[in-house]
């Protein structure tokens, strides 16, 4: 097996681990056959006999530990998490996917449907689609709680090709219209002595949700652009659909991210000069233009690394003999990059807050419960 080189690792005070150790216990080493040093070694007493204290120190944890945000838009986040293990890298991405609370589509009142999607089929796409709104403004509903403004959303979708029309056509997710003012379907009740009874909608809004502050000014909506169904000559779909609120857990409907994932941050290290014809074949074993070439003059050029951070680890540059000596890939197991991908429902940055106060939820409890 090639020799590592360690230069690139930060100097250590005289009381740490020596600069191999410090490797293998810090660096991921992907060679050709198999990755090794892949275990997080997290025993206090490992390095005892060494003088090392393994433990983990707040002081060192807060000193060691960052958020950089490399990249945020409407869509998606990308950010590096410095300076911690694993473990808690996911349970983050878990409390992105499966607890962070949204609204979705849950229940489905189908007055008519001539389209050859079924009912079942019909309103689990229907609760699929992302609905534009923040869902602290709501709370949730029990089996028990009456569906009201504050626990409840409901659209309506009709939707007719004329049978004149000679032509398929398309429903989209933007074809659903809010109804501030709840259902409009009445109630079927078996009593009689009651003259209102009849009158009475799956929804008791006492007030129309359009008249709220944070609803007068920016109306809710789903994600647009989202096929639905496809209605032939004569076809037609009526319906209203009821939006609670839920957590990823109980259904994927209610995840607010499309995906949330990390991986650690890759090191590509250069064991020895690579110049000439050597360069030129380096830049070209990489499919994500890891390495460039270097001009030093009167000729010569040399390989460098110019966006380690690209690298996937694909091994493409060491898969022929004796590469390895030439090439070190490494990834690092306290650095991880790490990518939220919204739904919609709320920016990613919002989702990054929540997540790490449902996080700290979690930590309070343990720390209660220990005490």
């Amino acid at each position: 097996m090639p020799k590592v080189p360690l230069w690139d690792l930060p100097e250590l005070p005289n009381n740490q681990l020596p600069l191999h150790l410090q490797l293998q216990k810090t660096r991921v080493s992907c060679n050709n056959d198999a990755p090794t040093n892949t275990e997080d070694i997290t025993y206090s007493g490992a390095y005892a006999s060494m003088g090392v204290d393994n433990s983990l120190r707040l002081d060192e944890f807060k000193k060691n530990f960052k958020v950089q945000v490399i990249k945020l838009n409407e869509e998606d986040m990308e950010f590096d998490l410095v300076g911690i293990d694993a473990s808690f890298a996911n349970a983050f991405r878990r409390i992105l996917i499966s607890e962070l609370p949204t609204m979705a589509i849950e229940k489905v009142l189908v007055a008519y449907s001539s389209s050859v999607v079924q009912d079942e089929i019909l309103a689990h796409r229907l609760g699929l689609v992302p609905i534009k709104v923040d869902p602290r403004l709501f709370d949730y509903m029990s089996e028990n709680d009456v569906p009201n403004e504050k626990n409840c959303i409901v659209f309506k979708l009709h939707f007719k090709n004329e049978r004149g029309s000679g032509e398929r056509r398309t429903v989209y997710s933007h074809d659903l219209k809010w109804l501030p003012f709840g259902s409009e379907y009445l109630l079927p009740t078996e009593s009689s002595s009651d003259p209102m009874s009849k009158k009475k909608t799956y929804t008791s809004f006492t007030s129309s949700q359009d008249t709220l502050p944070e609803f007068s000014n920016n109306p809710i909506t789903v994600t647009p652009g989202i096929i639905i169904s496809k209605l032939g000559p004569g076809q037609e779909i009526e319906l209203e659909a009821h939006a609670v609120k839920g957590v990823g857990k109980t259904h994927a409907k209610w995840s607010p991210v499309a995906t949330a994932w990390y991986r650690m941050l890759p090191e590509v290290i250069l064991l020895q000069d690579v110049e000439g014809a050597d360069a030129e074949t380096l830049v070209k074993k990489c499919p994500v233009n890891v390495f460039d070439i270097e001009d030093m003059g009167e000729g010569r050029k040399r390989a460098t690394v110019a966006q380690p951070r690209a690298c996937t680890m694909c091994r493409e540059c060491i898969r022929e003999p004796g590469w390895e000596e030439k090439v070190a890939l490494r990834r690092v197991k306290d650095h991880f990059i790490f990518t939220i991908e919204s739904t919609g429902a709320l920016p990613p940055e919002v989702l990054f807050t929540e997540a790490v106060k449902i996080l700290e939820d979690k930590c309070a409890r343990v720390i209660s419960e220990l005490s």
